[in-house]
């Protein structure tokens, strides 16, 4: 494989991006900091096809990065293949307003072969090529130039071994009849809503112990207007304030902007200043949280009961051994949300009891539910039996 010299300047990246646009697929991987940041600050960009591989560094003075979004976004007949690629996806939307499709995670693959739910990239790179990555450059400060070449080097290796492991994880799925499984975990990979940070569904990441629909309606104001502080300023939103901070107010709110001074995580400076306003302006025009908003406690959910939960710890057992039996990660089976409708009775709707997830699990599912499957020890293993089998 050929290897270039880190990329700066565009008429180089267009040439690149030109040659990679015939290939059946890329493997992308991005360096970026986002520690002092509420945007991701991309600082390298890693592309490969089977044939040659770059770093593209994104900070260059000029560089257009046209040709390369282009590339990632708007060709269709070219594979992405990303290895956890959650937050590389996130960095390409916030720049495109788009993310990369189609698209493949071999990290979602593993899932469909044995490998658990989130195998690392080390761990990948060693059970499939044998290699055991170099991990000195992990902490690196990826937005300081110049960059050495054993950074380059370890940079472009990600996606290098991702470009020999692809296509042996792939005949391997072709081999097991297990590509058509991934379909649906890729599409929601690749799903822009997944990105969007909206800033009324900013309350959801808070912990709060209530569920008083009056706080809920003051924690969703005024995670609103963190969220558009930390979008404006380009700062995390911990900077701005604490989750527990937050949370803190909207279960004991101020009566003025002067009491601010006082909340614990705040400095005394909030009582007077801009931001402070800014905040209590928020609580002022704060209403209580619809009930169609209300988040649902999990021991109230609808049809359940005492049970009802008790079957649905045994359609959890059912998920363990059938995972098991298969070699498959179980969330990919099926989700607990969607174990806990069926022992409460729903049946449409749910993604296990439709195409593949009902063929290798759905179907057992719904008959430990209805009776028609119990459990027995056999040899010292767990197995699932058909109730008829086991009546005297």
């Amino acid at each position: 494989m050929h290897i270039h010299p880190l990329i700066e300047d565009s008429a180089s990246l267009a040439q690149l991006c030109a040659r990679l646009a015939t290939a059946d697929f890329v493997t992308v991987d991005t360096e970026f900091m986002r520690e002092n940041t509420y945007w991701p600050e991309l600082c390298l960009i890693q592309i490969a096809d089977d044939k040659e591989a770059a770093a593209i560094d994104p900070m260059a003075p000029g560089i257009d990065l046209g040709p390369l979004l282009d590339l990632l976004v708007n060709n269709e007949e070219v594979l992405k293949v990303f290895h956890a690629g959650g937050q590389d996806v996130e960095i390409v939307y916030n720049l495109t307003g788009k993310t990369p499709h189609p698209i493949f995670d071999t990290q979602i693959a593993a899932m469909a072969l044995g490998q658990g739910e989130q195998i690392g990239y080390s761990n990948l790179v060693d059970s499939w090529l044998g290699i055991q990555v170099d991990k000195g450059a992990r902490f690196t400060d990826w937005s300081r130039r110049p960059l050495d070449k054993r950074q380059i080097d370890y940079a472009i290796a990600d996606v290098t071994h991702l470009s020999r492991i692809f296509p042996k994880m792939l005949n391997k799925l072709k081999k097991t009849n297990r590509g058509a499984w991934l379909n649906e975990e890729m599409e929601r990979l690749a799903d822009p809503s997944n990105y969007a940070n909206n800033p009324d569904e900013a309350w959801q990441r808070i912990r709060i112990p209530s569920r008083k629909a009056e706080v809920l309606g003051r924690l969703k104001a005024l995670a609103r207007w963190r969220e558009i502080e930390a979008q404006n300023k380009n700062l995390p939103r911990g900077r701005i304030a604490k989750d527990e901070t937050i949370a803190d107010i909207a279960g004991n709110p101020p009566r003025e902007q002067r009491d601010l001074g006082r909340v614990r995580g705040l400095s005394a400076s909030w009582a007077a200043n801009d931001i402070g306003g800014r905040m209590i302006e928020a609580l002022k025009h704060a209403a209580p949280l619809p009930a169609d908003e209300m988040p649902m406690r999990d021991d109230r959910k609808p049809g359940l009961g005492k049970e009802g939960a008790l079957v649905a710890d045994l359609l959890k057992l059912l998920l363990k051994i059938r995972a098991r039996d298969i070699d498959v990660a179980a969330k990919l089976l099926a989700r607990a949300d969607d174990l806990e409708a069926l022992a409460a009775g729903q049946r449409d709707g749910l993604a296990l009891l439709t195409g593949w997830r009902f063929e290798q699990f759905g179907r057992d599912a719904l008959d430990l539910v209805e009776g028609r499957l119990g459990f027995t020890v056999l040899d010292g293993k767990l197995k699932m039996t058909r109730t008829e089998e086991v009546q005297p």
